[in-house]
């Protein structure tokens, strides 16, 4: 009879299979935030956007010692001199990378200035196109993907 009262609702000490650090009334909703509150695409992005940041600080420091590393144009719409080009991409660069960090952090409010700054970026690599045309389309690429990914990025609740 014992085991009868503690099978229908009496006292559980003792049965088998009973979680005795479960509260009363079941399991209590994670009242922490341990969660992370960026989805895959905002983490996709702020890792592009902080190697891209890095790598664009390189391309400046190469275009600031005026390096054999980019081809000479001759005449050029955009005419900037290679330290020019060296300064935006080093400044540009470090801007981005910091935003790529802060996304990766969780910051919501670095969103709209990783859009911003990934489409300077991306402009930045058109317009540096003829000195190096196969990276600076694989950055734009990048820049696209990271605008993306920004511009879907619905803040969860938490």
């Amino acid at each position: 009879m014992a085991d009868g009262a503690a099978r229908s609702g009496g006292d559980p000490k003792g049965e088998i299979g009973t979680a005795w650090s479960v509260p009363p009334g079941g399991p209590r909703p994670r009242t922490d935030r341990s969660e992370p509150r960026t989805t895959v695409g905002v983490t996709f992005a702020g890792t592009l956007m902080l190697c891209g940041g890095f790598l664009a600080v390189l391309q400046g420091i190469a275009a600031i010692a005026e390096d054999d590393v980019y081809a000479r144009v001759g005449s050029y719409v955009y005419g900037l001199s290679l330290l020019g080009w060296g300064l935006l991409h080093l400044v540009l660069g470090t801007l981005v990378a910091v935003t790529g960090a802060s996304l990766l952090r969780g910051a919501f409010r670095a969103r709209l200035p990783g859009i911003l700054l990934a489409s300077l970026s991306l402009v930045s690599q058109f317009l540096f196109l003829p000195y190096e045309p196969v990276w600076s389309v694989v950055v734009m690429a990048m820049d696209v993907l990271v605008i993306r990914a920004l511009a879907s990025w619905r803040e969860t609740a938490g």
